[in-house]
């Protein structure tokens, strides 16, 4: 049974049509003082059940409120004898904090996975989680981590033709997520691929650093991360990119969160093109040069086949080739 609150709904039902399957009915009431519940409108007893949220915050409900509602809700399934409840989580939040940099900081990813194990929560699935090996570590009950990059790799390969490329990490802590996509892209053009990688430091709320390491002159520099917020860090290594003689500079990201400030900072003619996926739905995005360089791909037949996987006991490992 795959279930799905509202603000994932045109998502989930794009993974439902993948699968064949209807999304199960549910009931979510909103009382008057702000508490809410969700109930299954259909018996899971004995029945395997996937639930489909992604956490964040838009201008109807914060990621603190979708952790809670989809928490009780798994909670409630749990209660309900389901065999077992995995949640789908495309864009994991609260990912980002998880370790500390500053005395008595919290490490709010462990926090988040100690809620999902307390609620009797089988198995979490995301997608390109900020730190994986932080993730992994975080939670106790079995995860799965899918990639996006093989969708991205298949979208770029066809337009590379034969110009010569780099792959650039906008800062030190994605040299690995970066060289990893390196690699793929290598081999699906079946030529080399240069890398490269940006400097950044972030304290305060303020971004500094001004080293780049890597060739980029005359090549089309993709820039690879794991979301795009404020859009100052992809707009920060695009602009060290153009100044080094970057032909062209393509931004990837498997979630766009986007904050307000974003379309303004990613309007700048540094960035030619911006790939995202549709883990997370689109924002209001008013007409301009931003919207015009926006592509999203869809991560529904992806997120399809691991809960296919999952439920009929296969592996995942297929998925991240």
């Amino acid at each position: 049974m795959l279930f799905s609150p509202e603000s994932s709904g045109t998502f989930a039902a794009d993974v439902a049509a993948v699968l064949r399957v209807d999304l199960a009915p549910l009931e979510a009431r909103v009382f008057e003082d702000g508490e809410h519940k969700t109930r299954a409108l259909a018996s899971v007893r004995g029945r395997d059940v996937f639930v489909l949220q992604s956490l964040f915050s838009d201008g109807g409900h914060s990621v603190n409120d979708r952790m809670v509602r989809l928490l009780f809700f798994v909670a409630a399934i749990r209660d309900a004898a389901a065999a077992r409840v995995t949640a789908v989580i495309p864009y994991m939040g609260y990912a980002r904090k998880d370790r500390r940099t500053k005395p008595r900081d919290p490490v709010t990813t462990r926090y988040v996975a100690q809620l999902f194990e307390a609620v009797g929560t089988d198995c979490v699935v995301t997608l390109d989680v900020h730190n994986l090996a932080a993730f992994e570590n975080a939670f106790r009950c079995r995860t799965a981590h899918l990639e996006a990059a093989p969708r991205f790799v298949a979208e770029l390969a066809s337009g590379l033709a034969d110009r010569p490329v780099t792959v650039v990490s906008p800062d030190a802590g994605g040299i690995k997520r970066a060289e990893a996509f390196r690699r793929r892209l290598e081999a699906a053009l079946g030529r080399p691929v240069g890398s490269a990688f940006a400097e950044k430091h972030r304290s305060g709320g303020v971004v500094s650093g001004e080293g780049f390491v890597g060739p980029v002159d005359g090549r089309i520099a993709i820039i690879v991360d794991d979301l795009i917020a404020g859009g100052t860090t992809v707009a920060r290594a695009a602009r060290a990119c153009r100044d080094r003689g970057a032909a062209r500079v393509i931004a990837v990201a498997s979630h766009g969160v986007f904050a307000p400030t974003a379309p303004d900072m990613l309007a700048t003619p540094d960035v030619d093109q911006v790939l995202i996926t549709d883990s997370l739905p689109a924002p209001p995005m008013p007409a301009g040069p931003f919207a015009a360089k926006l592509q999203r791909l869809s991560v529904a037949p992806l997120i399809a086949e691991a809960i296919a996987r999952l439920h009929a006991g296969g592996s995942l490992s297929g998925l991240l080739d």
